[in-house]
């Protein structure tokens, strides 16, 4: 889109020039509309954690500017004629019954006969203007925390390869499919700088949308970064999707990475994440305050994985 006339509004607060994880208008002084819209084809065998991983994932963009959702819509692609609608169903149950748990309702939405599925959610939030929180103003000091582990996308490509036990791929659907909503809670309770949600860029090149937008620079400590055990080991029989060798490409003029580093790790940090965690930078003093909190809430994987520095050259740097 960047091609096209930029929006001058008043009332738009986030727009797409900053690729932040949603848009924002502002509606009054107390009030303004977070709004929202993700889906993609299937990830896991099971249509219900199917739906119920797509409605997670799009609920964490409203999560993760400290907005509340209210309303979400269906988006589906289907094909009707060469499969059974009972696997529609159960698609549609996944994702009502994850809406449902996050307090908002599910009003409808809209279908097309496709020759693959696709399912998501385009959602709408409310956030008071005030606590709106972006992937912009990450500080210099900064604590960096993580709150889900990373290694969903490579344990996907296993589960393709019929490679994945059945623990681990139950492991990584219950990473998935849950909301981030507790972190949301936490972020908003203790106070925080900036944040953005783990998904298709992976850890580093979300992090280098993070340090770009709020101008600084980010150390992140590898052996700090929460990761599922088992995703190392498939790394190392050469499960890597397509996905994490572009993320590398994005990544390659801004990120240094430290030689000594286990080559498995750093694909990890590069993996391509559905229904990540929440990457937030807090004030220093504010950080081990934040950590138990979102233990109290149920994140229990959370971690302080790095700090934020002055800018400067490279942009992110990773070591052991």
């Amino acid at each position: 889109m960047k091609d096209l006339p930029r929006i001058e509004d008043p009332n738009l607060l986030v727009g797409f020039e900053e690729a932040a994880d949603a848009a924002v208008y502002r509606i009054d002084e107390n009030k303004a509309l977070v709004c929202t819209l993700d889906f993609f084809t299937p990830i896991v065998d099971d249509p219900y954690y199917f739906g119920q991983i797509a409605a997670a994932n799009a609920l964490s963009d409203i999560y993760v500017m400290g907005a509340e959702p209210l309303l979400a819509l269906n988006i589906v692609c289907f094909p009707r004629k060469e499969m059974d609608r009972a696997v529609l169903k159960k698609i549609l149950q996944g994702g009502y019954e994850k809406v449902f748990e996050a307090g908002a309702l599910l009003v409808g939405g809209h279908s097309l006969e496709d020759t693959e599925i696709k399912y998501g959610l385009s959602v709408v939030g409310l956030v008071h203007p005030e606590k709106l929180i972006q992937n912009k103003g990450a500080q210099p000091g900064d604590c960096l925390i993580l709150t889900k582990p990373l290694g969903t996308g490579i344990i996907a490509t296993a589960v393709k390869g019929a490679m994945a036990s059945e623990a681990v791929q139950k492991k990584a659907i219950e990473i998935m499919a849950a909301l981030n909503k507790p972190a949301s809670e936490a972020m908003k309770k203790i106070g925080v700088h900036a944040a953005t949600d783990i998904t298709g860029f992976g850890l580093l090149g979300h992090s280098v949308e993070m340090a770009r937008a709020s101008r600084v620079s980010i150390h992140i400590e590898a052996h700090k970064v929460p990761i599922i055990p088992e995703a190392l080991e498939y790394v190392r029989l050469g499960l890597i999707p397509a996905g994490d060798l572009e993320n590398k490409k994005f990544c390659a003029q801004v990120v240094e990475i430290d030689p000594g580093l286990d080559p498995a790790l750093i694909e990890l940090l590069y993996d391509a994440q559905t229904s990540g965690g929440l990457l937030i930078a807090v004030e220093e003093s504010k950080a081990e305050k934040l950590w138990e909190e979102l233990l109290q809430q149920g994140v229990y994987e959370a971690a302080i994985i790095g700090k934020v520095t002055e800018q400067k050259t490279p942009l992110i740097k990773v070591t052991p």
